[in-house]
């Protein structure tokens, strides 16, 4: 009798099972998991009545366009997702923040151009990401900072030519990253320090010049030699690149792999040539050399000014400038320093008087250069107005106190003594203010007039 029962109650799970199984689908109950396989069923979209309690669920070789919100809603309990050759250009945001469990997700050889930052959120338990063969162009810089624990990253066959490194950097679980076929002309310094389970990087066919020098290339010799790949081994791909063979791929010519055919693209000289047969001293950097810069400069002081410096050098030096006090010059509210190596003083003041340093350096050594800056000081104007009190402060950083004038007009400022003031300030707000002046007498000798304050965040003398 029980058995019967047992048998009875089996039969209306798969009957119940069956009922809810998505039309031209299959589900296979594999106690206690349910797989259902939808490939190759020429679908339009995801079928909206696939069990929530499904582990496997395979759409590949279908028609769908779009992944919606509602598609995978409540499917906590999925573990593989495959949704490859399909049509998909779109994925909602959060289309996939249910499947906390998910450990394989395949969306290759699809249409997306873009993986926004919430794509993938959510996914803490992925270990495996599968994106080749799409239309990548941009993958938002957060779009991977869920994705701590993926093993294999496949970003091969798309456009990219920049991806977000700082979150692979902290994928330290790591052991295969496809990035081959790509336009990747950078890839950070420091990048794979801390990716000690990476055994496998392709980035066949990009535009990388150079490769960052990494601990971890350093096993990339022992594939090359043995041939067989072991928990320590490394295998490395780089080949279809325009290396420039100079001295930064020096520590990389030194892994003697010599059954490759990597081809040096620049300098002239070694165009062509193989990577492995060019001997190592042939490997040469140029030491920079300034060619143009700014001459001695004299400017009035509240100007703009601009100092320029340009070098040559392979590879290409970078420039730096150093202030008359001795110190490195940044980026601030009074100084923009461009890659170009222009410096701009947006407002110029009597301590930068002297001697500004442009130094050129790249790893063959460096070169500097020294511009002499004159700022001339101009002379500034004081009114008698020694016995007026000051105005209490107002809405504005200037401190204005407003009555009403004799003919109706706002004038700020007290009157004391039944003198008036020669310099006033009218029609104050937050950001602006009108000066209002009357002087009674030319004064010999001058020819502007100027106005003084603070104006900036390091509170820095603005001059107009």
């Amino acid at each position: 009798m029980e058995r019967l029962l047992l048998c009875v109650m089996l039969a209306v799970a798969m009957a119940v099972r069956a009922q809810i199984c998505p039309k031209r689908c299959v589900c296979q109950i594999l106690s206690p998991n349910l797989a259902t396989l939808c490939a190759k069923k020429g679908l339009l979209f995801i079928p909206p009545n696939i069990d929530r309690h499904t582990v496997e669920l395979r759409l590949a070789d279908n028609f769908i366009t779009t992944v919606k919100r509602k598609d995978f809603a409540n499917m906590t309990r999925l573990v593989d997702l495959t949704l490859s050759r399909n049509t998909i250009s779109f994925i909602t945001s959060h289309a996939f923040a249910d499947m906390e469990n998910l450990r394989a997700l395949h969306l290759n050889s699809n249409r997306l151009t873009r993986i926004a930052n919430d794509t993938f959120n959510g996914m803490s338990k992925l270990h495996h990401l599968i994106l080749n063969n799409n239309q990548l162009v941009v993958i938002h810089q957060e779009a991977f900072n869920d994705l701590l624990a993926l093993e294999e990253l496949d970003l091969s066959y798309n456009n990219l030519d920049s991806i977000p490194w700082e979150a692979i950097q902290r994928m330290i679980s790591l052991h295969t990253l496809s990035l081959d076929h790509n336009m990747l002309d950078y890839i950070p310094e420091g990048t794979f320090s801390l990716l000690q389970k990476l055994n496998r990087l392709d980035v066949t066919s990009n535009k990388l010049q150079k490769l960052p020098p990494d601990p971890l290339f350093q096993r990339a010799q022992v594939l090359a030699t043995s041939g067989i790949m072991t928990a320590t081994s490394f295998a490395l791909s780089f080949g279809g690149n325009p290396l420039h063979c100079n001295c930064e791929l020096l520590w990389l010519r030194r892994l003697n792999r010599e059954d490759d055919l990597e081809t040096c693209a620049s300098p002239q000289q070694l165009s062509g040539r193989y990577f492995w047969s060019v001997p190592e001293e042939e490997f040469l950097c140029e030491p920079p050399l300034i060619t143009r810069y700014s001459h001695e400069m004299r400017v009035l002081e509240g100007q703009r000014v601009t100092l320029r410096c340009k070098a040559r050098g392979d590879p290409e030096p970078a420039i730096h400038w150093i202030s008359p006090e001795g110190k490195l010059v940044s980026n601030s509210s009074r100084t923009l320093v461009y890659n170009n190596g222009t410096l701009d003083i947006l407002i110029s003041t009597v301590k930068d008087t002297g001697s500004f340093t442009c130094i050129s350096s790249n790893p063959a050594g460096e070169n500097h250069q020294t511009i002499e800056l004159i700022i001339i000081k101009l002379p500034h104007i004081s009114n008698n107005t020694n016995n007026i009190q000051e105005p209490d402060p107002g809405s504005s950083d200037i401190s204005t106190s407003t009555r009403g004038g004799a003919n109706g007009s706002n004038v700020t400022g007290d009157v004391k003594g039944g003198v008036d003031k020669r310099v006033v300030t009218a029609e104050a707000t937050s950001s602006t203010a009108l000066i209002k002046f009357n002087f009674q007498r030319n004064i010999p000798g001058i020819r502007m007039f100027q106005i003084q304050y603070n104006g900036s965040q390091d509170d820095s003398l603005v001059y107009r």
